[in-house]
């Protein structure tokens, strides 16, 4: 069934982010083929490359992924030698990450590859920053509302 203005689904904003997004990472592919990564472990790598080295919670509050999703990619970016992974001495329970000099070599081949993306939105920078903005924004709003629907959830159970 379509309504006047379309069908349902090409009017609902999830849909056209969900759409977005598969369309940034289709694009990322090729580029990040050139450097052997996905795009999670480029992702995980990006913060690496700014910091250093961070624990892995660090990390999955920065990528705002959860511990079980992580550690696999964790585990193929070591295999590469492109990080190590340390238990602290202090807490057995935290581990560090950081980037080695291998690593930090993979970033000579992929420093480029944020800017041919924003070349390919067909978009001046002040328009990238201005949509980013508004999506962060989004972000923060939708992740207020479902931690609300869930406590409510909570109460009512």
């Amino acid at each position: 069934m379509t309504t006047e203005s379309g069908s349902t689904l090409d009017r609902l904003l999830c849909f056209a982010l969900h759409s977005a997004s598969r369309a940034f990472t289709n694009l990322y592919r090729p580029f990040l083929d050139e450097i052997g990564l996905t795009y999670p472990q480029y992702l995980v790598m990006l913060v690496l490359w700014e910091r250093e080295s961070l624990t892995v919670k660090e990390l999955c509050a920065r990528l705002r992924l959860d511990s079980g999703t992580l550690s696999p990619l964790l585990k193929r970016l070591q295999s590469r030698d492109l990080i190590v992974r340390t238990r602290s001495e202090t807490d057995e329970r935290s581990v560090r990450v950081a980037v080695t000099d291998e690593g930090r070599a993979l970033w000579q081949q992929a420093r480029d590859i944020p800017q041919r993306m924003v070349s390919a939105t067909g978009m001046d920078l002040g328009e990238v920053d201005e949509l980013r903005s508004t999506l962060e924004d989004l972000t923060a709003t939708l992740n207020d509302a479902a931690r609300r629907v869930t406590e409510n959830r909570e109460t009512r159970s």
